[in-house]
């Protein structure tokens, strides 16, 4: 290995497969179920966090950060491995405290080359900047380009996702529980984005299909170049692909389908879908 090496937290819900084929690293964000702990993404599969959290009588989860230890070790193995330097892009500083853990573990490690971009997002918005950061690694580009290139890409990532219920997003603290209350009282299907680092709702449609059919258009508008479509176990999701690849005419192949992992899903709930898109 040489050049930058870049790394990811499972809040990206990057794939194992994809990380790996992209040689991207994953730092594990903690879940937990009761007194039951998990790394997400090693101890606890996407799949098998979704069969946890809709079993019966299963305990609310819990997330938190990864610790800066975590970091440090991932950090070291990746330079002593033969990079250069690292480039970490993180789940949104307002979202988590995973981008302090990085930072600190990046203080312990004086000397080395370790950058650190805020993705100002969650999911695969960070995932999406993980992959282009690969690509553009894999050019032999130097970290200060890298890192310049990556952070010019923040503010063309675009999240929208449809979810059944706001319970998911209260009982996480992500919005109050009034808020929750009016929503699941009118039977809306909101459809929630981040700007700016913060959890906000775009739109507040009353029915399923008009909230596919708004998703698409709020998606179509911001001229994909990359897209991950996301889901927690939603129904025909790759009728959701297909679709979207023919309004934004990104090739099918190109559209991944990632499902939510640990990291993110107790924020979201079962049946959440939409995607992540980078803009030209």
């Amino acid at each position: 290995m040489s050049g930058v090496a870049i790394v990811v937290d499972s809040a990206s819900d990057l794939s194992a497969e994809q990380a790996a084929a992209a040689g991207v690293a994953i730092v594990p964000l903690i879940v937990s179920f009761g007194d039951r702990e998990f790394r997400a993404g090693v101890d606890m599969s996407p799949e098998e966090f979704w069969t946890e959290l809709t079993a019966p009588g299963a305990p609310f989860p819990k997330t938190a950060a990864a610790a800066p230890g975590t970091f440090k070790e991932t950090f070291e193995k990746l330079l002593a491995g033969g990079a250069d330097e690292v480039l970490y892009v993180g789940v949104g500083s307002k979202l988590s405290a995973t981008l302090g853990s990085a930072k600190l573990a990046a203080g312990m490690l004086p000397g080395s080359k370790i950058h650190i971009i805020d993705s100002n997002t969650a999911s695969m918005g960070a995932g999406l900047l993980a992959l282009y950061a690969a690509d553009k690694a894999a050019t032999g580009m130097s970290g200060e380009r890298l890192v310049a290139d990556v952070q010019s890409k923040v503010g063309k990532i675009h999240l929208y996702v449809v979810l059944e219920t706001l319970e998911y997003l209260k009982r996480g603290g992500r919005i109050s529980p009034a808020r929750a209350a009016i929503g699941n009282v009118l039977s809306v299907k909101p459809i929630i984005t981040v700007e700016e680092g913060v959890v906000e709702t775009a739109d507040r449609p009353r029915t399923r299909g008009r909230a596919r059919e708004r998703l698409v258009e709020l998606l179509a508008a911001t001229k994909p170049e990359r897209i991950a479509v996301l889901h927690g176990q939603a129904d025909n999701i790759g009728e959701f692909a297909d679709e979207l690849s023919k309004v934004t005419k990104v090739p099918r192949n190109k559209v991944l389908i990632n499902l939510i992992g640990a990291s993110v899903g107790p924020h979201v709930g079962p049946g959440a879908y939409g995607a992540v898109v980078m803009s030209s």
